[in-house]
């Protein structure tokens, strides 16, 4: 229905804060949607790679088996990457991972890409990458953050450190800060250990490339198109227009297709080069999970100092992650990690240091959370030790300490809109209810002791600092030849509803119904750079970008109409404009709220324009037989600003949550000198429907200004807490400290002297 405006145009009712259908479910669920590997181009072959088998070497020779038939396939190495004038490395944050380790290059890890191979089927090109056989003399090899911080073997620099940080609050020297604990009167302090996750995304990462003359055309499953343009623009040594790179329907990316495409990119295009057609790629399960990143492995060590009220006086962290053979996304993932490390909670004085170290390990990077989830597990346990210590419940200890609008954080930043503390904490207060009976007995008779554990955390939408920006994302809604409209962003949809988010912001600015926008799907030939889809940052930055460039195509018509004494419906005027003039388009960057100020040097200020809260509860039962914990209750409370679509955004954050208990519980890649041990889905395991609890979602808004609508990023947080509360659940249970994830029945079994003794 519509209602006119005061200019006698028609408005659409907003559609903003409605559960509309998600726009590209019905092509999803009816298997009409198109993924890479439903994409054929004529005469396409496929490609596979061939890869190390030891962790660090010098690759010395290739040798192709002289007893197989060569007659129908193409081998590729790196010497055909510098024959074309390509450039052999993987542009990022720096070019430290090459494409193709070449002859007399360094290996750095097992399964890193040595040769690529190209046939007319795929069984035909797996079959020949068997005969390909790389000689490689070992050399030591790194696999533990000690073995790296000793740097007796150096992979990296001097020091095997790839990136370091350091957050003071408070001003005070190391001596100071000492003597504020040497004073206080009680300190906890611990150290916490998080395992290496896969993303385990429905598709596996899946490319093709072909060339028209001199243009590269490359289609495939990602999260960044324009992170994949700029590494094939320095990859092919060539110019913007040379190269084109379109995201085909991606089945989930979680961070696991932000950084990786691009490798598959250059493979896929040395192929097609040299083949002269197109290729594709797609990777079985085994060698995705055996090869592409993971989430960083990660020791902090945490001290708290608090007065004898129970205030905090001084909080220390060190913080060190593991981030494999190369750099990759490490320095960010590190930064988001060290930026959420001091919690959410006041304290005068405070200290973290953050260091990502290289060993090799496959390379880790981008996984939902960025860093947080590691820092969050630590500071929360601190949290619940305190309130042991104290004897306080363990909610309302997250109460009293928790900061709140005119408090600051751990670099000085200076909270006052959209803090939704008070709102997410009493949402779990008044749905808590009772603590499970602590002794009794499971649906199977076993023995079981039962916990609850609760957590306070917060996480930083969009990029840190000035990130957003130096960045400056762009997005475009246009009015179409033809009187339609249009939203052209980069952000790419991977299954968490973007294309129906942004369809609804748009509608919501222009007045008209969801249905009436089309949301392109992002090629770089036709949508501007809107940054890349990760961060928190897709609907409060470029949905913000979204609706402004909606306003103002709707006050240009508007204004027009007014103009020509035009009326009818914002869409009868769109359409008559187009008659007359054709295409309407606006074109918005990003452009930072008032007040933001960041310092890169000191690590001071604000480091996001705003944070999502959340809060969490958790009941476990634990089975004194088997030892497996069982998540048997999940609350989470989330201020999200708006919520755009409720049922979307639950999605979101049940899919979070879901993750999280499962890297609790259940998951961990486990490396054997330096290999992927459990590269399959028997054994690398992540929850399914029957392992999910009842999980209970409370959207809180609390609007935040400069959102679409108010919205704020939900994308991550949902990952951050969970783990933490199901520790803080099973010590509840069993009555002693699990300070390293998973808590798997085996660690559980392992605590049995300590918890017996309960």
């Amino acid at each position: 229905m519509e209602r006119p405006s005061a200019t006698g145009l028609a408005v659409g009712l907003a559609p903003v804060g409605a559960s509309v259908p998600r726009v590209d479910g019905f092509a999803k669920v009816t298997g009409r949607a198109l993924y890479l590997d439903d994409l054929d181009a004529p005469g396409a072959w496929h490609g596979a790679t061939v890869r190390s088998t030891i962790a660090h070497g010098v690759l010395e020779a290739i040798d192709l088996d002289p007893a197989f038939d060569w007659s129908q396939v193409v081998v590729a190495t790196a010497a055909d990457i510098t024959g074309n004038n390509f450039a052999n490395f993987i542009r990022l944050i720096e070019d430290d991972q090459v494409a193709l380790v070449p002859i007399g290059g360094r290996v750095m890890h097992v399964d890193e890409a040595i040769a690529l191979v190209s046939a007319p089927t795929r069984q035909l090109a797996f079959i020949a990458a068997k005969h390909v056989k790389p000689r490689i003399k070992a050399l030591p090899a790194v696999f533990d953050i000690e073995s790296a911080l000793a740097a007796n073997q150096k992979l990296f620099g001097a020091d095997n450190i790839f990136k370091q940080f350091l957050i003071r609050k408070g001003h005070v020297s190391d001596a100071e800060l000492e003597a504020v604990f040497a004073g206080a009167a009680r300190v906890i302090e611990g150290t916490y250990q998080t395992s290496p996750q896969e993303q385990m995304y429905i598709e596996t990462q899946a490319m093709m490339a072909r060339w028209d003359g001199e243009v590269c055309r490359i289609v495939g499953s990602m999260q960044c198109p324009y992170y994949v343009h700029k590494a094939m623009k320095a990859f092919l040594d060539c110019d913007a227009d040379e190269v084109v790179i379109s995201q085909s329907v991606t089945g989930g990316g979680f961070g696991g297709k932000e950084e990786y495409p691009s490798m598959l990119a250059a493979h896929v295009a040395v192929l097609a080069k040299k083949t002269g057609r197109a290729v594709k790629m797609v990777y079985d399960r085994d060698e995705d999970i055996a090869a592409t990143t993971k989430r960083h492995p990660c020791r902090t060590h945490h001290r708290l100092a608090v007065d004898a009220s129970g205030e905090i006086l001084a909080i220390d962290a060190d913080v060190v992650m593991d981030g494999g053979a190369y750099l990759t996304l490490s320095p960010v993932v590190l930064s988001r990690g060290v930026l959420h490390a001091a919690g959410p909670y006041r304290s005068p004085v405070v200290r973290i240091r953050g260091r990502v170290v290289a060993t090799n390990h496959p390379p880790h990077g981008a996984f939902r959370g960025f860093g947080a989830p590691q820092t969050t597990f630590a500071y929360e346990r601190q949290i619940q030790k305190l309130a042991l210590a104290l004897g306080e419940d363990a909610l309302a200890i997250r109460k009293r300490l928790a900061v709140r609008a005119g408090d600051t954080t751990a670099t000085g930043q200076l909270l006052g809109i959209s803090v939704g503390t008070d709102e997410v904490i009493g949402a779990i207060e008044q749905v808590a209810g009772k603590p499970p009976v602590r002794d009794g007995h499971g649906p199977s008779g076993a023995p079981v002791r039962r916990g609850r554990g609760v957590v306070f955390y917060f996480h930083g939408a969009g990029f840190t600092g000035a990130g957003e920006q130096r960045l400056a994302g762009r997005a475009a809604v246009a009015v179409t030849a033809d009187g339609g409209f249009e939203v052209r962003s980069s952000s790419t949809d991977i299954g968490q509803g973007a294309i129906t988010m942004f369809s609804q912001i748009a509608a919501g600015a222009l007045g008209v119904d969801p249905a009436a926008i089309v949301v392109v799907d992002p090629s770089t030939a036709q949508v501007p750079d809107s940054g890349p889809t990760v961060a928190s940052r897709t609907c409060m930055v470029v949905g913000g970008v979204v609706e402004k460039a909606a306003l103002a195509v709707r006050a240009k018509l508007e204004a027009w109409a007014a103009a020509h004494d035009v009326r009818g419906s914002i869409g009868e005027v769109a359409r008559a404009y187009a008659v007359k003039h054709g295409e309407l388009v606006e074109i918005v960057a990003y452009e930072p709220p008032p007040g933001i100020a960041w310092d890169d040097s000191t690590y001071t200020g604000a480091a996001y324009p705003v944070f999502g809260w959340a809060a969490c509860l958790v009941d476990v039962e634990v089975d004194l037989d088997t030892y497996e914990v069982a998540i048997t209750r999940c609350v989470q409370a989330i201020d999200v600003g708006k919520a755009i679509n409720p049922s979307i955004v639950k999605g979101q954050i049940e899919g979070g949550t879901l993750q999280a208990l499962g890297w609790a519980v259940l998951e961990n890649v486990v490396y054997k000198d330096g290999k992927v041990a459990n590269a399959n889905m028997t054994n690398c395991i992540v929850p399914t429907f029957a392992d999910a609890p009842d999980l209970e979602t409370i959207l809180i808004e609390v609007p935040y200004p400069y959102g679409p609508s108010g919205a704020k990023g939900v994308g991550e947080i949902p990952m951050d807490g969970p783990a933490a509360a199901v520790a803080n659940a099973v010590e509840d249970a069993l009555g002693c400290a699990f300070d390293e994830l998973p808590i798997s029945p085996e660690v559980v079994a392992a605590s049995k002297p300590r918890w017996r003794k309960s």
